[in-house]
């Protein structure tokens, strides 16, 4: 972490730590002491310190020592910049506790100084709003800041504070003052200026603190502005708001990121861990009981050949999954075991699916069929019927699909050139022309979509303008391809190479993943886990892997199919389940294992072995 020396300069050795001359003596009782804080008292007798040590009221301690016990003691080591980062930080915390008697006798026995005198009485004037003195003290801390500019972005949060308390006390004329001859003069947000002015028609101060999206006046917006004025402030001035919570905070979700095994949701609140460990959750049984999908716990041979594709709704309520058989399954998840339950069949897919998208609320499934396919299938799921057989041409392939995140309209298109924009009843909004698709995606922002071609490279399609550019470029053809919740991520099994991670916003590749084994079969992998820290995959050794995203060696591999594993999809609302789909005929379903005992879970490892280095 680093050291919270910016801003030093000046001001540097005088916020440093005085230790009292380095002999450890006290100031005189009820006096301020060296650091500028006011000496705790106790009936009017000094809480002092002599060597480091307590010398409280009434104890039989002597008060002073002797000459030659002076002349004996060690002057006090001074202390180092890092040491007294850390006594502000406690000091911070201490004083949001309350504990202020406290903080007063670390800073005195230490010689340090919570914060600057003038940010201390910056401080006070903000949360009593004297904004006239506050804007005096800006004046006092302009010296101790980095960028002179920042004042008057300062200015105008403490005046836009000032306007909105004269508003809600019904004080107009004094608020318009504030607009007209205070904020309007700095020349700075204009904009702003403007969405402030409009506030003067609110017709009470519900209405006022509704339309500012404003606390209203006192403590809690208050607060709030002496959290969004201390970014302008060296933290040499002012600690930043709560900053030993927020490096302890850091801690644990650097921990937790390290964890190979960790599969639960992200809690930010810090009640929820404790301190005094380190985070672990390496216990390969552990993790098979509690969290992790290692062990097959159904396995569903309905279909009657190869199943090409499996993939759970948005709300992970249902599992569809498509075969060569021709048909689709929609399978219910029941929320309380996690078994699946056969809940409909879809017929009539000629050439059978390999391929399958839910639409976003998960009403609609579309299916799609291999290379010689020129028909695309939009089953309305919950009803079981057919709505839209699409078709544009016979020579047409439409092996992917995408949907818009409006849900109304989706992408389509094939390796012989056909590129799609179509609405919900088939009809044809757009096409782009010459691009020989493998896999489609479309982006959150509802404009971009995500095309992998035959020239082993990703781009990005953008309907409304008709632009186009490179996004993903690899050197061997991409398969298939899936993009993170956030959109940033992107996962793709490449032919002969295996399963790429790359960052969307960068254009770099992130990470190869070793151990699967990856023809020129299209196989399908995913994100899973709470927070999408695993990746999964098929494999043409009719394995299934997975990795911790950080990690380029697999923590597990599933067996248990016979044949290639085309498809794996992890449900985005059970972390703890996943669905794999093989050429073996069959879709494994996969969760914790039950509780074992000790001779049950070494028997375990024949099912799932662990490949953590």
């Amino acid at each position: 972490m680093q050291s919270n020396g910016a801003g030093q300069g000046q001001e540097s050795a005088e916020l440093s730590c005085l230790n009292s001359a380095q002999n450890g003596e006290s100031s005189s009782a009820g006096g301020t002491h060296s650091n500028g804080l006011l000496s705790s008292t106790d009936n009017g007798n000094s809480v002092g310190t002599s060597n480091g040590s307590s010398t409280l009221p009434g104890s039989s301690a002597p008060s002073t020592a002797s000459g030659s016990e002076v002349g004996s003691l060690k002057k006090k080591k001074r202390l180092s910049q890092a040491e007294e980062d850390v006594i502000r930080l406690i000091g911070q915390h201490l004083h949001g506790l309350g504990l202020n008697q406290t903080v007063d006798l670390l800073m005195q026995e230490s010689g340090c100084r919570l914060e600057h005198p003038s940010a201390t009485k910056f401080r006070n004037h903000v949360m009593e709003g004297e904004w006239d003195k506050a804007e005096n003290d800006l004046n006092e801390l302009r010296a101790l800041m980095h960028s002179p500019n920042a004042i008057v972005r300062m200015k105008f949060l403490l005046l836009q504070q000032k306007y909105l308390e004269y508003l809600e006390d019904g004080k107009v004329l004094e608020a318009l003052q504030v607009l007209r001859g205070e904020l309007t003069p700095l020349k700075y947000n204009t904009d702003r200026i403007h969405v402030l002015s409009g506030y003067l028609m609110c017709s009470h101060a519900e209405d006022l603190r509704a339309k500012a999206e404003w606390e209203g006046k006192g403590t809690a917006s208050r607060c709030r502005l002496l959290d969004k004025l201390q970014t302008y402030l060296p933290p040499s001035v002012m600690l930043p708001p709560r900053r030993l919570q927020t490096l302890l905070r850091q801690a644990v979700e650097l921990q937790r990121d390290r964890c190979l095994y960790h599969n639960t949701k992200l809690d930010s609140n810090l009640d929820s861990v404790s301190l005094l460990l380190d985070h672990v959750c390496s216990s390969f049984i552990f993790l098979h009981r509690k969290q992790f999908p290692c062990y097959t716990q159904q396995i569903l041979t309905e279909h009657c050949n190869e199943v090409w594709f499996c993939k759970f709704s948005n709300d992970g309520t249902k599992l569809a999954t498509g075969s060569k058989d021709t048909t689709v399954i929609i399978w219910q998840v029941d929320p309380e075991s996690h078994q699946l339950k056969l809940l409909r069949t879809l017929e009539g897919h000629a050439y059978g699916v390999s391929y399958l998208a839910w639409s976003p609320d998960d009403t609609y499934l579309i299916a799609c069929g291999p290379d010689d396919c020129s028909e695309l299938w939009l089953w309305n799921v919950q009803t079981g019927e057919l709505r839209t057989k699409m078709s544009q041409s016979h020579e047409d392939s439409l092996t992917s699909v995408a949907w818009n995140p409006d849900g109304k309209r989706f992408v389509t298109g094939g390796q012989r050139g056909q590129f799609y924009q179509c609405d919900l009843d088939g009809n044809l909004l757009d096409s782009w022309e010459g691009v020989r698709v493998q896999c489609l995606w479309c982006l959150s922002d509802g404009r971009t979509v995500l095309a992998s071609d035959t020239h082993q490279r990703i781009r990005g399609y953008n309907f409304e303008d008709l632009t186009d550019r490179n996004i993903v470029q690899e050197d061997h053809p991409i398969m298939s391809f899936t993009v993170s919740k956030n959109g940033r991520l992107a996962l793709l099994n490449v032919a002969t190479q295996g399963v790429h991670l790359w960052d969307l916003q960068d254009r770099v590749l992130v990470r190869k993943y070793q151990g699967v084994t990856q023809g020129f079969y299209t196989i399908h992998s995913c994100f899973g886990g709470h927070n999408e820290d695993f990746i999964a995959s098929g494999s043409e050794d009719h394995k299934v892997y997975i990795w911790h995203r950080r990690g380029e060696l697999p923590i597990a591999e599933l067996t248990g199919h016979t044949r290639t594993v085309n498809c794996v999809s992890w449900n985005p609302a059970i972390p703890g389940l996943m669905a794999s789909a093989s050429d073996d005929g069959t879709v494994r379903v996969w969760g914790p294992a039950p509780f074992l005992d000790s001779q049950e879970a070494d028997g375990l490892n024949e099912n799932c072995s662990n490949m953590d280095s």
